[in-house]
């Protein structure tokens, strides 16, 4: 029998440990999923979905409304109260539309968090110089490198807070990295290039593919399934492999 669960989880098992890490104790009702305009986010199905199984509602960033330390939503014109975000919001997006919001999150709210925005800032690329095992490509902190690599054809340079590929070069040159000023080199990671084999064949010709792990993080880090990302574009991103067929993602089995 093939299995799409890990950690010894069936449905019931995993839903239980979903609901326990996003809703917690509180009634659906006062617990969001919290998006920049979810509507038009590539992720609407996933939120859907979430909406169908957990019974929370998304709300976008900016239909969030602010009395004293308390946040509210609306709905059915209700004002509902709540208690719990399952956040999705990126920073980076926020920054890049100039959103103005009703609240901060920095601010005193009394409200709990499925995801502070701060661990955007934590687990991220920013960790990556950090990390050191064979496993894991070098990185370097841009404001850290004195001269820039001779064969550079074997680096990427990323920006440390974007997502879904935004920024990324490919095929940095001399100029590129010099062309970044000071100020905002230390937003930039210098990374060692990984070469992806096309080990999948299609009828469409050989195809590279990601393997990524779901955890929740609860009283311990618990992995829950896989995604497997296929592709034979320059990433492994949707934008990337446009047009293409026998691409995109689906569940592991084991």
């Amino acid at each position: 029998n093939l299995h799409y669960l890990m950690s010894g989880l069936d449905w019931e098992s995993y839903t239980h440990l979903l609901r326990r890490a996003i809703v917690g104790d509180h009634d659906p009702e006062n617990v969001i999923l919290m998006e920049i305009d979810p509507l038009h986010q590539k992720t609407l199905p996933d939120f859907l979905l979430t909406e169908k199984l957990l019974g929370i509602k998304t709300i976008s960033i900016t239909d969030i409304r602010q009395t004293h330390n308390q946040l509210f939503y609306e709905s059915n014109g209700r004002r509902i109260p709540i208690r719990r975000i399952y956040n999705r919001a990126i920073v980076d997006e926020l920054v890049r539309k100039n959103l103005q919001l009703d609240f901060r999150f920095t601010g005193d709210l009394d409200v709990e968090w499925a995801g502070h925005p701060n661990w955007y800032f934590r687990m991220s690329k920013f960790s990556l110089p950090y990390l050191q095992h064979e496993c894991v490509p070098k990185s370097w902190f841009l404001d850290r490198i004195e001269h820039a690599p001779a064969d550079l054809d074997h680096y990427i340079l990323k920006p440390l807070f974007s997502f879904a590929g935004l920024g990324v070069n490919i095929n940095p040159k001399k100029e590129d990295l010099d062309a970044i000023p000071v100020e905002k080199r230390s937003q930039y990671i210098l990374q060692e290039k990984m070469h992806f084999e096309s080990v999948i064949e299609t009828p469409c010709g050989g195809t590279k593919a990601e393997v990524r792990i779901m955890y929740i993080w609860l009283e311990a880090l618990t992995p829950v399934m896989t995604i497997i990302r296929m592709g034979r574009g320059l990433m492994m991103g949707v934008d990337h492999n446009r047009n293409m067929e026998w691409v995109g993602s689906s569940a592991g089995f084991y």
